[in-house]
């Protein structure tokens, strides 16, 4: 019934987007006199807004055509270098003689493509041989091709570090922090040779019990049966994935709009004022990332609902209790993978300290091989976009990997 709704719902707004654009460019046209102009043209801005702001379901692409090799402007094509049902491991292949480091970039599986990494994936790209796991949404895999849960998703990202090969460097983003650090960790158990030399974890829920925000005091409130009864679904039939009980990405998006619906607002407003205004730059900016942050994918319920048990409910990892296939998980049996955790000091899905944790799990590790910053000024998605970004917190990245090569 979610799904059906859902799609009634956008059904209609689609019909209602493709009048919106029609009037909105006539309201634009020049009208006889200054006032009509101005009211006209605001009002065709907050149409032509309405109208380009959808919610789709199809994986945006990562359009990285060419970086900064050093000085030197050079192209860059995608190639999948591994794949199974569920993901791809995708390389951003550089036209280049030089040997970089080869960095995995682990994307969240928590409603969005892995293309909101975008900025991500271009700042590393300017030092580094960079891997990125581009998840499938589940609900355009066929039930044939079997479940995918926590597990599966530890053992996707021991696959393909054992792709890159040795010495070469994890970056978890939010959600996959715990993932990494558990696939770290069992590697780190069986002495795995391509276990990585260092694992950044940024913004991610390694303990939840520290600096609780609105995201995990929602996974408290109401037992996971309750989650599994409200926020499951079937995928219909019109997917290849008909069948599958999925949470459908459009009811995470609207989670995520509904923790802060005034900066959308005023983001909205922004927007359809810089339309009138012909200031298309602007326009521009604050449309691709929406193009990118409504793009959105469904998480298969056998993942969605023990991450959400295991990881914001009962705290499995800190209280050392997690497993996987029914080994326990250790984080003290890493001794070779040098660590960095990056938090964002506004950050409002993952708190300050939650990250942080993973430095006191990882007690074998030696001091200097352990690091941590706190990123003033930047909310969640500020740790890994924008000028801090590129500017402050990469720069420590990089340090990190360059240390432990």
């Amino acid at each position: 019934m979610i799904y059906e709704a859902y799609r009634a719902q956008a059904d209609m707004l689609g019909v209602w987007r493709q009048l919106a654009a029609s009037i909105s460019a006539a309201l634009r046209r020049p009208a006889p006199f200054v006032g009509e102009l101005c009211s006209s043209r605001r009002m065709g801005g907050v149409l032509e807004a309405f109208a380009s702001l959808a919610v789709t379901h199809e994986r945006p692409p990562f359009a990285i055509t060419e970086v900064f090799d050093g000085s030197q402007l050079v192209p860059v094509s995608e190639e999948v270098v591994a794949s199974t049902p569920f993901a791809d491991l995708l390389r951003f292949r550089k036209e280049t003689s030089a040997q970089q480091r080869k960095a995995l970039i682990v994307a969240p599986m928590s409603g969005h493509f892995a293309t909101l990494l975008k900025a991500t994936v271009k700042t590393m790209l300017q030092h580094h041989d960079v891997y990125v796991t581009d998840w499938r949404n589940v609900r355009d895999i066929p039930m044939a091709a079997g479940a995918f849960g926590f597990d599966d998703y530890v053992e996707h990202v021991i696959k393909f570090l054992r792709v890159l090969g040795p010495a070469a460097h994890a970056v978890a983003v939010c959600q996959p922090c715990v993932g990494v650090l558990t696939a770290v960790s069992l590697m780190a158990e069986d002495d795995d040779p391509m276990q990585p030399a260092s694992m950044t974890l940024m913004a991610g829920p390694i303990d939840t019990r520290a600096s609780p925000t609105k995201v995990n005091e929602l996974a408290l409130s109401k037992p996971i049966e309750w989650f599994e009864r409200n926020l499951i679904a079937r995928v219909p039939s019109a997917h290849a994935g008909t069948g599958r009980r999925v949470y459908p990405g459009f009811m995470q998006l609207a989670a995520f709009v509904g923790m802060n619906p005034d900066r959308h607002m005023r983001s909205f407003r922004d927007m359809a004022k810089a339309i009138a205004e012909n200031d298309e730059p602007k326009a521009k900016l604050i449309k691709d990332f929406y193009d990118e942050y409504f793009a959105v994918m469904d998480l298969p319920a056998e993942f969605y609902l023990p991450t959400v048990r295991m990881v914001f409910q009962e705290h499995l990892l800190p209280r050392g209790e997690l497993t996987v296939r029914g080994r326990l998980v250790r984080p003290k049996a890493i001794r070779r993978t040098a660590l960095l955790t990056v938090e964002g000091e506004r950050d409002d899905i993952c708190g300050l300290g939650q990250t942080l944790a993973a430095q006191d799990l990882c007690s074998s590790l030696r001091q200097h091989m352990k690091s941590h910053h706190v990123q003033t000024g930047v909310g969640h998605y500020g740790t890994f976009s924008g000028r801090r970004w590129s500017n402050e917190i990469y720069p420590r990245l990089r340090d990190v990997i360059e240390m432990t090569s």
